[in-house]
């Protein structure tokens, strides 16, 4: 009886460790997770950096009165596209033209007094060569033809004054481009001193689009290529991005750079230029500019494979089966799906792509 017994009980502990060995195996096969992963390769990458920007006409030109009157035409239309020294507006001309013709009256008499003071400076010349008149009456007849030439001088000086002060009752576009919104309408009194200008005439041929970068950004293109001049000769064509989301057809390129930082945002004014053959572009708009930037045997991996904690960014190295949380350095410029990576991993480095937001740093991953 008591052989049964002692039978039964190392049995039974022969069974209780079997059990404890199946789930000792059953835990450890639970620790060893499975997860894709990635084997990383450098590459040549180029990608692009969005910046925030308007678009200006390369002139955007106010046009304002220069004499007094009421309009009496308008010439253009809102919309409509102008050649420089076309007519926009025009101005009561009545004054003016009275003035004018007054003004050329006025230079007629006075040429008409300097011909007939020459001819009695000239008789009185004579006279005194024949000892006829005094010297004093000479000098006289003298210093009235210099009188009358001063007139002269005066009054062709209004005359001009008046011309133009009636050439400026037609107001001219100064530019090529379209004009803008017309506030004045036939009957409006107007003045130099207007609080708005008549109307604006922007020249889209070519069309400004301003942009800031950091500081930072400045000064590492500059280290980068030495000097200002060159940084504006290595720096690619850009792209813009419109409203609508879609990109415009043609390429810009980066013209200039301000020489000034805005202490308030830390930021420098780039201005690049777009051609606007279609007048696609419209002075007054907004968009985005595409920078793009190369970066040659770049480690690339995506954004679903990190994590970050206190605003530093981390990824998941698999060393010898285990996870091991890596710290990396991205760059500033980067993709919408990826991280170019400069710090912290390298070519043949293989990392996990999924499961960042399960997996614990030293666990055992397969």
């Amino acid at each position: 009886m008591k052989k049964v017994i002692s039978f039964l009980q190392q049995s039974t502990l022969v069974a209780c460790c079997v059990a404890l060995l199946g789930c000792a195996g059953t835990e450890q096969q639970q620790q060893v997770r499975h997860y894709e992963t990635l084997t990383l390769a450098a590459q040549d990458v180029t990608t692009s950096q969005r910046y925030s920007a308007s678009i200006r006409g390369r002139q955007d030109i106010d046009i304002f009165p220069q004499v007094s009157g009421t309009i009496t035409k308008v010439c253009v239309k809102e919309g409509q596209v102008v050649r420089r020294g076309e007519s926009l507006f025009v101005i009561d001309q009545v004054p003016f033209d009275a003035a004018l013709k007054m003004a050329d009256a006025n230079v007629e008499a006075a040429e008409a007094a300097v011909a007939t003071a020459d001819l009695v400076a000239k008789s009185k010349q004579k006279l005194f060569d024949r000892g006829v008149v005094s010297e004093f009456e000479l000098q006289t007849a003298k210093n009235t033809l210099a009188t009358c030439k001063a007139q002269l001088a005066q009054a062709k000086a209004a005359q001009i004054n008046a011309s133009n002060n009636y050439s400026y009752t037609m107001v001219k576009s100064p530019a090529d481009g379209v004009v803008g919104t017309i506030p004045f309408r036939v009957g409006t009194l107007v003045s130099p001193q207007l609080p708005q200008p008549l109307t604006t005439v922007s020249d889209n041929s070519t069309m400004y689009v301003y942009f800031s970068i950091g500081e930072n950004a400045l000064l590492d293109l500059i280290a980068e290529c030495g000097s200002m001049d060159k940084v504006l000769a290595s720096l690619p064509e850009v792209s813009l991005l419109l409203n609508n989301g879609k990109e415009y057809a043609h390429k810009g390129r980066i013209e200039s750079i301000s020489g000034v930082i805005n202490a308030s945002t830390g930021s420098v004014s780039v201005r690049a230029v777009f051609p606007n053959k279609g007048r696609t572009l419209h002075s007054g708009a907004s968009g985005n500019i595409l920078l793009p930037q190369r970066y040659e045997q770049a480690i690339v991996i995506p954004k679903r494979a990190t994590f970050e904690i206190l605003d530093q960014i981390y990824a998941y190295k698999v060393v010898d089966g285990l996870a091991v949380a890596t710290k990396i350095e991205v760059a500033r410029v980067s993709t919408t799906a990826d991280y170019i990576v400069t710090e912290g991993l390298a070519a043949g480095d293989e990392i996990l792509l999924e499961g960042v937001a399960l997996v614990h740093n030293g666990d055992r991953v397969k």
